[in-house]
């Protein structure tokens, strides 16, 4: 049978049976065993499924051995297509509930979860793109919402807020270190030459670079008096360089806590039509699209 069409039987069968699950369970009550964990259900879904993400990203990992390849070549197979299909039907069955499957399948999971599914279908087309099957891995970061760890969420979403905030300076820090290295391994191709290892300026910046970050391989060393003189002063400078990001994401992350404070009074309530929170604890209604909450 052509692959195409194989994949299209495929996805057919598993349309209908999402469907059917739909009708028979209802689509409130699918929509918060799937997408809550305030219910027994809720919690046994994610948890089932955090373990059935980890054991197929364990299988696609050791898989590439390829003595174990060779000797469990079938079970593999067998494994990463069970898996794909679950996924996928799990996949469809989010669609399905959701207000907006369109807002869903855009946001970060969303995506995360269509190219969890993507490659063993591509590998009936094109050899070898099973291996990106291990981007399901990522899809364990709903452990932090299945474990009600909000505490560590909230932290990562601090020092995410962070970053981006202090982005610009960060960028031209980034710009002043690349222009400092520049001109240290350009200086050090002319104290030191190719005779000393110094072949060329780009290997110049790479022992700059190797050595202001304090990394240290030894692999290119100066020999000359002011080469060495060079290299201590090139360490010394590493060392106070190191401060300058800690200090510009400790000032964000101190001001992105301050902002994160002042929303503390909102809850983290999922709009079932649009997926946003940040609503008010006593909110009825999303903010964001007027949906009953």
């Amino acid at each position: 049978m052509p692959a195409p069409l194989l994949i299209l039987l495929i996805l057919s069968g598993l349309l209908l049976l999402a469907l059917l699950i739909r009708r028979t369970y209802g689509r409130a009550r699918l929509y918060r065993t799937i997408f809550g964990t305030d219910t027994p259900a809720g919690k046994a879904f994610d948890v089932a499924l955090l373990i059935a993400i980890v054991v197929s990203v364990l299988a696609v990992v050791i898989e590439t051995d390829p003595v174990l390849r060779v000797n469990w070549d079938g079970p593999f197979n067998v494994l990463e297509w069970g898996f794909t299909l679950v996924f996928t039907l799990e996949y469809m069955l989010r669609l399905l509930c959701v207000g907006s499957p369109q807002r869903y399948a855009r946001s970060f999971f969303g995506v995360v979860d269509l190219l969890s599914i993507v490659p063993s279908f591509l590998g009936l087309l094109v050899g070898g793109s099973h291996v990106f099957l291990v981007v399901r891995m990522l899809r364990v970061m709903r452990v932090f919402r299945v474990l009600k760890l909000g505490e560590y969420l909230q932290e990562s979403n601090l020092l995410r807020d962070a970053i981006v905030a202090g982005r610009r300076k960060i960028t031209v820090f980034l710009l002043a270190m690349i222009t400092l290295v520049t001109v240290i391994g350009s200086l050090m191709y002319v104290i030191e030459g190719p005779e000393r290892g110094f072949r060329s300026i780009p290997v110049g910046i790479y022992w700059a670079i190797v050595t202001i970050t304090t990394v240290g391989y030894g692999d290119v060393t100066p020999e000359t008096t002011l080469g060495r003189f060079m290299a201590s002063v090139v360490m010394l400078l590493g060392y106070s360089i190191i401060a300058v990001p800690t200090g510009i994401i400790s000032s964000e992350i101190g001001q992105a806590s301050a902002r994160q404070r002042e929303e503390a009074g909102k809850a983290e309530v999922v709009c079932r039509a649009c997926l946003r929170v940040g609503h008010d604890r006593d909110a009825r209604h999303c903010k964001f699209c007027g949906a009953g909450l």
